[in-house]
């Protein structure tokens, strides 16, 4: 729309009158001088144009518009959505002022915006000392040339990045959000609605549309894998780099880190962007620009991973010991008990990766509910502050508020299971649906377990596992993201699950609650006996059946877990997943802990039938020798059953890690190497669990 915020006005009191009009009567309406009104109109035949209109007028009776009824509709429908800025607001005129500099960074005169905003050259000069700032820190400066005007100075990337910010700023985004979710053909028509009309003005209409079919054209797992925001930063720093390619500005760069890049899994999928880009738009897309793409599909956050490290083992051995920091700065009482949550671990080591990324190379992520984790979980992220600050000492980087608040995300979902790790069978069977990353629908599910416990039975999914097999399992899903041609009763709430959305999850859950099951449910006393029986019979048999040997105190990690596996199994396949799973949960994070003298390796495995514990000792009941141990006295090795009482299970040998921190006198028992005394500390905890799960019931 090719208007003056002037000329918007005159356009509007015409449509609006719908009748010839005198060109005083119009002044007076607006509130300036007839003679600017007919300056301005002086123009208005070729902007009328793409709207079939024509502007008539005649002297000694005044000015109208010809055209059809629906054109004219149009036209005024378009200018009444885009008029919504009030620039007589001292503030909205300098963030619209900001970006019409963006949107052309050449020599302006101070006229040429004073004319386009309807106020004195004065003005404008008044506003551009008020916006330097907002350039500055985005390092750009803005110059003024007395006579000839003001321009832009700062480097290429700078440039970029103040397009990107101030989009993220003042333009909504949800256009790029919808393509989330939509099919390209249907993406692309939301796309010429109106209400992006500023935003793609500013990128371009026409590239962004390209840009958009482009990448959803490859249907790339890695992409779709991506959470929104992750997704609409892509979106933005491709279709902005070609804007700026076309016009023949490529980005500056080190280049030196250009030939690591290469090495990454990410490049090739960067590659094979470029090369559709190249395609579409007839222009080369030098390597560089491809590296920066590169570094942003390395530093994106996905919806689901899992949690595999780093193939180097000096950078595997780095971020081990940078997480154990972390968790010692958010509390170090809670350092034992967060390294024994294996699905935190898993979802921290993935998080932090692209966060490090981000970090080492400059890159901003926006955080749409920052304020709100900033008001509900004020503790956790003020302790995610001392987190931030050992990544910062670590890698010579601030982090920014949005990285501090998704690391709240995490270690918030890992306190709320702490607080509610026993829970009991539900009724009522609910699907959490959320695209917002790992940590956030953890955090759903957690709360909304530990908030209604036996009344409601949890299961995640994505969006693509929404089969009807999976369905008609599900009395309601719980969603964050829209969900169009999913026949299901669908509950949308806030990530965050404030207090309204938990009113309504507590409503849903007491209306199914009233009405049958989908499946025929056992009564429930039969399956509290049927519980209470398994749960006897597992502690039996950890206490009857407790695995105790003597080892060479020079043996090593890797030689340990032979002679623990070939006590554990007469069968080889089942030694060596023993020995596999072992080895992958203590690569994932060390579960040697000098500090209290033993080391807790644990795992879950195909390798057992049942739980089982094994204490190793050295013959000489002294420490172990070699160096990977750190000088401990005994190895506790507890394994899991690849089985379906998980919880059962998980709670009971939970128990008896916890209790070897919490019970002094467990810790020293085992330490004398008796197998006996052993068994009897292992019943007297033992028996303290089952009568606290008796109560519980």
């Amino acid at each position: 729309m090719d208007f003056t915020p002037r000329l918007k006005q005159i356009l509007l009191a015409m449509l609006r009158s719908d009748q010839v009009l005198p060109v005083k009567s119009l002044a007076e309406q607006i509130g300036v001088s007839k003679r600017t009104v007919q300056r301005e109109l002086e123009y208005i035949g070729s902007s009328l144009k793409p709207y079939h209109l024509t502007f008539q007028s005649k002297t000694g009776i005044g000015v109208w518009l010809e055209g059809q009824e629906e054109d004219k509709t149009q036209l005024l429908r378009e200018l009444e959505e885009d008029t919504q800025l009030d620039l007589t607001n001292p503030s909205v005129r300098r963030e619209r002022l900001i970006l019409e500099i963006l949107k052309d960074k050449t020599l302006q005169k101070l006229y040429y915006y004073g004319e386009l905003f309807g106020v004195s050259e004065a003005t404008i000069s008044a506003d551009l000392e008020q916006i330097e700032p907002w350039f500055a820190a985005h390092g750009m400066k803005v110059v003024r040339r007395p006579g000839s005007g003001i321009h832009l100075e700062g480097s290429e990337k700078a440039y970029r990045q103040a397009i990107r910010d101030f989009i993220n700023e003042h333009i909504d985004t949800s256009l790029i959000k919808t393509a989330y979710e939509d099919e390209g053909a249907a993406m692309l028509q939301k796309i010429r609605r109106k209400q992006g009309r500023e935003f793609t003005n500013l990128l371009d209409d026409e590239i962004l549309k390209q840009v958009v079919s482009c990448i959803q054209e490859m249907q790339n797992a890695q992409i779709t894998n991506m959470t929104e925001n992750s997704y609409v930063g892509l979106v933005l720093h491709v279709t902005i780099a070609v804007n700026r390619i076309l016009k023949g500005e490529i980005i500056e760069g080190n280049y030196a880190f250009l030939e690591d890049l290469k090495k990454e899994p990410e490049y090739a999928l960067a590659l094979r962007v470029s090369e559709r880009l190249q395609s579409r738009f007839a222009v080369p897309i030098p390597e560089i620009e491809t590296a920066y793409i590169c570094l942003h599909l390395k530093g994106a956050k996905k919806q689901s991973t899992d949690g595999d490290l780093p193939a180097d083992a000096m950078e595997q051995e780095e971020q081990m010991t940078l997480l154990k920091d972390m968790l010692d700065a958010f509390d170090h009482s809670l350092t034992f008990a967060l390294l024994q949550d294996e699905e935190f671990i898993h979802g921290l080591l993935a998080h932090l990766q692209p966060t490090l990324v981000r970090l080492l190379h400059g890159m901003k992520i926006q955080n749409p509910i920052l304020e709100q984790i900033q008001t509900d979980y004020q503790d956790i992220y003020q302790k995610c502050q001392n987190v931030a600050n050992v990544i910062a000492e670590r890698t010579h980087c601030p982090v920014p508020d949005a990285e501090i608040g998704f690391l709240a995300i995490h270690f918030g979902a890992a306190m709320v299971r702490l607080e509610g790790r026993k829970l009991v069978q539900r009724k009522v069977d609910a699907g959490v649906v959320c695209a917002s990353g790992i940590g956030i629908s953890r955090l759903m599910m957690t709360k909304i377990s530990n908030c209604f416990r036996d009344r409601v039975e949890l299961k995640a999914y994505g969006k693509n596992d929404l089969s009807p097999y999976v369905l008609d399992k599900l009395d309601f899903l719980i969603s964050s993201l829209p969900l169009e041609q999913v026949d299901a009763d669908i509950l949308y709430v806030n990530p965050l699950l404030p207090e309204t959305d938990m009113k309504q999850i507590e409503e849903k859950i007491a209306r199914y609650e009233l009405t049958p099951a989908r499946e025929k449910q056992e009564d429930p006393f039969t399956r509290q006996l049927e519980q209470v029986n398994y749960v006897a019979v597992q502690i039996k048999s950890l206490i009857e059946n407790l695995v105790f040997q003597k080892v060479d105190e020079k043996i090593g990690f890797e030689e340990l877990l032979v002679a623990v596996s070939e006590k554990l199994s007469p069968y080889a396949d089942r030694r060596a997943m023993i020995q596999e799973d072992i080895m992958a949960r203590e690569k994932l994070a060390s579960q040697v802990f000098a500090e209290f003298g033993f080391a807790l390796l644990h795992s879950r495995t195909g390798g057992v039938t049942k739980p089982c514990i094994s204490i190793c000792m050295t013959k000489s009941l002294n420490l172990f020798e070699d160096p990977y141990w750190k000088q401990i006295g005994v190895v506790i090795v507890m394994l899991l059953p690849r089985e379906d009482h998980l919880e059962e299970n998980s709670d009971i040998l939970g128990y008896i890690s916890s209790s070897l921190i919490e019970d002094p006198d467990f810790l020293v028992t085992i330490m004398e190497g008796d197998k006996e005394k052993m068994q009897d500390a292992m019943s007297r905890n033992l028996k303290q669990y089952f009568n606290q799960y008796l109560n519980k019931l």
